[in-house]
This record gives structure tokens, C-alpha cells and sequence, in this order.
């Protein structure tokens, strides 16, 4: 066990605009020993930690949403995935690996067993697979996809945010159905991924001029499903374009996240055209579907389809947990290349 370990905490909330390395405390403290362990605990390393859009709502100090914000001084959490140093609960080992829900952005902290799972490693899945292809994000593609957007084949969605964490799990899933896919990414190189996923049409929405023409020229006989990762005039694009019964599924909307004042916020103009259009829109939070049978069905799909090479997730991986707070801005400043993790210096 290391003697101090790094620690990274929230030092004032930022309630707008883009956030900056000083909006955060990268500390030393001492780390913690075997001996302050009391029953059923666990003190355990992190591996992998997860950095996730949702999180930007977390640090602006807002109060009354789905999940509770971040503490000024305190330790910003998140989903993780770690190895047990040493345990006093008979439930977990030395060496297990382990996933916490609320994990801590600490590179070795104490924790009480009940909120540990182990990681069923006996799938063949590596340990980062747990922040990365079986992760929170893809399952939130899978649930908003399949559970949500009930896909009939030959139907078509428009995915936004094509080469994020959720997004280049909806192209793959919603190819598996036999949906006819338009993606959209924000470089060239992001279009080019989506492609070699499967995805039948992807544009460029940086280049690509007006969004509803875009649109219309990628999928000309209108959109099934919307899978919107973006929110703001792109979705306003989209509504635009859907068919007759679209599903809309609202999962995110990052162009919203960093505004610096709320008459900054885009107010949707196509918004009667959900009315004409007969059209359903979902919005959800994975956290509400976790332990459900959904989720083990998500789970025995992707886990199969990853292991036989039919599924690619794409990982944006930063070394040290020292450099978290960078990995937090690249994220929502789209520098970012799929699924934004953080290695643990080990």
C-alpha cells in the first residue's frame, strides 16, 4: 500500500460556461491502511475510472435534479472499477476485481462492502471493459435503442453524437436489427469511425451546413427513431425530419451543458411537428434501470457480441488520475474520441 495517495476534489462549483483545471483540487493525502478498516469493509485500488457527460450537471451546484451534486472540497465520484486491496467482509477477496456505482476519485480509499459488485471477469471481459463496452454508457445505448425506440428493421434512426461513448453503441446495436443508420460526428475522422461501424450514411454537423437540409439529404425518406445525445438546433433539425410515429429518445444535450447564461439555452422550433407528426418522445435515466431484467439482458448481449468481434467500443484513455480534471474539459469541449476514461497509475 502506497504511503499518500492523489486525490481529486471539486473546489467551487461552476454553474456555466466551460470549466477550467483551476475549478479543481488535485491533493496529496495520506493513504489509508488496513487498520482503520471496521467490519464489512473494503479498502480498495482503482484501475479504470469513468468520465461521463452527465457529470457536468454534478459540479454547476444545481439543485433538484435526478442526482445529487458535487460537494465543494469533497471528492468527486463516479462509476469505477477496482481490485480489493484488503477486505474485512466475507463477501470480497484480496485481488477480486470490483465495481463501484459512486466510486471515488481516490487512488486507494476505504468503502463499505454493500456497495461494491464483483466484475464477472469469468465472461471473458477485462477489467476497463466495465467503464468502457459494458458500461453505464452503453447500456444506456442499449435501453434508449432497444428498449425505448422499439426498432423494426428496415426503419431508419438518425443517431447525434455518433462517436461518443453511447452513440457508437446505438450505430452498432441498431445496425444488428436491420435499421438503416445516419450518424453524425464532429470531425472527419469521427465520420470515418462510424462508418467502419456500420453506420449506412454519416455527415460531419461542423461542415455540413444548415442541420434540417443535412438531414433531408442523408435520410430523404425521414427519420423512425432520433437518438439525440446533443439536444439544442440539432435536434430542431431532426423534428424536421421525422416520419410519422418517430420515436424521439432524449438521452442528452451537451450543446446545452456549458452555457454561460440561461438566455443562452436554444428554444426548439419544430416542437409542433411531435403534434402532426404523431411522433412519442422519451427522455430517461439509466440509473433508474439498473438491476432489471433489461439490464441482464443488455449485459448477455453485448458481452457475447464483444467477445466474437462483432461489436468495436473505442476508449479515449488518459493515463493518472492527477490528470482527471483535463480529461473532464476534453469531454465537453468534444477533443475527446469515444468512451473518456482514466488509467490508474499502478
Amino acid at each position: 500500500m502506497a504511503s499518500q495517495i492523489t486525490r481529486v476534489a471539486l473546489k467551487h462549483h461552476v454553474a456555466g460556461g466551460y470549466l477550467k483545471e483551476s475549478d479543481f483540487n488535485v491533493e496529496k493525502l495520506p493513504a489509508p491502511t488496513k487498520d482503520q478498516l471496521k467490519d464489512n469493509q473494503v479498502l480498495i485500488r482503482p484501475l479504470y475510472y469513468s468520465v461521463d457527460p452527465y457529470q457536468r450537471g454534478r459540479i454547476s451546484g444545481v439543485k433538484g435534479s435526478y442526482v445529487e451534486s458535487y460537494h465543494v472540497g469533497k471528492t468527486i465520484t463516479n462509476f469505477l472499477v477496482g481490485k480489493v486491496v484488503v477486505s474485512t467482509s466475507k463477501d470480497f477477496n484480496e485481488g477480486e476485481v470490483v465495481t463501484h456505482n459512486n466510486g471515488r476519485w481516490e487512488s486507494e480509499y476505504i468503502v463499505d462492502a454493500k456497495e461494491l459488485s464483483k466484475a464477472p471477469l469469468q465472461s471473458g471481459a477485462d477489467p476497463r471493459d466495465f467503464v468502457g463496452v459494458l458500461s453505464m454508457p452503453s447500456y444506456t445505448a442499449y435501453y434508449g435503442t432497444v428498449v425505448l425506440g422499439k426498432p423494426k428493421p428496415g426503419e431508419t434512426i438518425l443517431v447525434s453524437s455518433a462517436s461518443g461513448a453511447v452513440g457508437q453503441m446505438v450505430v452498432q446495436l441498431a445496425k444488428a436489427r436491420g435499421l438503416t443508420v445516419v450518424a453524425v460526428a464532429g470531425s472527419d475522422d469521427k465520420v470515418d469511425y462510424v462508418k467502419s461501424l456500420g453506420a449506412d450514411v454519416a455527415f460531419n454537423y461542423k461542415t455540413c451546413g444548415d442541420y434540417s437540409t443535412a438531414i433531408k439529404k442523408a435520410a430523404p425518406h425521414g427519420i423512425d427513431i432520433y437518438f439525440d445525445n446533443v439536444g439544442g438546433s440539432f435536434l430542431d433539425g431532426a423534428l424536421a425530419n421525422i416520419n410519422p410515429y418517430a420515436r424521439i429518445i432524449v438521452c442528452g444535450a451537451i450543446t446545452q451543458y456549458n452555457l454561460s447564461s440561461p438566455d443562452q439555452v436554444y428554444g426548439v422550433k419544430n416542437f409542433t411537428n411531435i403534434l402532426i407528426k404523431k411522433a412519442t418522445v422519451k427522455g430517461f435515466i439509466i440509473l433508474d434501470h439498473y438491476n432489471t431484467q433489461e439490464h441482464a439482458d443488455f449485459f448477455k448481449e453485448v458481452s457475447k457480441l464483444y467477445k466474437e468481434g462483432k461489436i468495436q467500443y473505442r476508449i479515449d484513455e488518459t493515463e493518472g488520475l492527477e490528470n482527471a480534471p483535463l480529461a473532464l474539459i476534453n469531454l465537453y469541449e468534444g477533443k475527446n474520441f469515444g468512451k473518456s476514461v482514466i488509467k490508474a497509475k499502478l
